[in-house]
């Protein structure tokens, strides 16, 4: 199987924070221009107009149900692209990537992969990480997870995986934030294979931090041309990247 010319992205986001996705999606375009995704973007008020990049899905207003409403009708087995809009690349190794992609579309034993290997899976392998690595067809070290470990950082999955997570989720959840500790409690079923890159091959920024926009997205959006509603014109005082390349940081949180 070659290298898919279409791939769902799949973005957790909600009307309040459009201008937060249209950032992720601009980063995305202007790091890898001719990148194989299409952004399934969900809505409750506040559609747009579609774009060969760009799907606006009218969806519910709470998170479970806008995560399982986008995946509804995709096969459990499609790899889709997992993007919540809290994330948005800094940096990506694009032509790596590309490799990756054509490497897990040919695997059958894998159910997610991640290229960003940063907090927990960096610094304590041993209790995040399963030992024996996974070598791909690119010479790559794949490492398997043992659990729902950065799973909020952009990644590929199947759907199976994502549609499990949010199936077991409870009926509301009252923030973003929750699903941190919510997810831990939701066990990984063991036939559900996630993978991240012993090398990282992208930096991420965070977007937010309990509802207020952080400095380094504040500022990274004020070098484009998207405008900021009021409710995100007064940055906090954090600044947070994730990951890794050769001679830069892994993980930073500065105030």
């Amino acid at each position: 199987m070659s290298f898919p010319n279409k791939i769902k992205a799949i973005v957790l986001t909600c009307d309040r924070y459009r201008a937060i996705t249209r950032h992720v999606i601009f980063h995305y375009d202007r790091l890898w221009p001719d990148h194989p995704f299409v952004f399934h973007v969900p809505y409750q008020e506040l559609g747009g107009t579609d774009t060969k990049r760009v799907k606006y899905i009218p969806s519910p207003s709470d998170i479970k149900g806008t995560i399982l409403h986008l995946l509804a009708e995709i096969d459990d087995e499609e790899w889709i692209y997992w993007c919540p809009d809290d994330k948005y690349p800094i940096e990506l190794v694009v032509n790596k990537i590309v490799d990756l992609v054509s490497d897990i579309v040919r695997s059958a034993d894998m159910s997610g992969l991640l290229f960003c290997r940063s907090n927990a899976l960096l610094r304590r392998p041993e209790a995040t990480l399963h030992p024996q690595p996974k070598i791909n067809s690119f010479g790559d070290v794949y490492l398997e997870r043992k659990g729902w470990h950065q799973i909020w950082i952009h990644q590929f999955l199947r759907v199976k995986v994502l549609r499990f997570l949010f199936s077991q989720m409870p009926e509301r959840i009252a923030s973003a934030k929750l699903m941190d500790t919510l997810k831990d409690q939701v066990p990984k079923l063991p036939e559900h294979r996630l993978f991240v890159t012993r090398e990282n091959f992208a930096i991420f920024g965070e977007s937010t931090h309990k509802g207020t926009i952080n400095r380094n997205c504040y500022e990274s959006i004020k070098r484009t041309k998207i405008e900021l509603p009021k409710w995100f014109r007064k940055p906090n005082d954090k600044h947070v990247t994730l990951g890794k390349l050769e001679g830069q940081s892994i993980t930073t949180q500065s105030r």
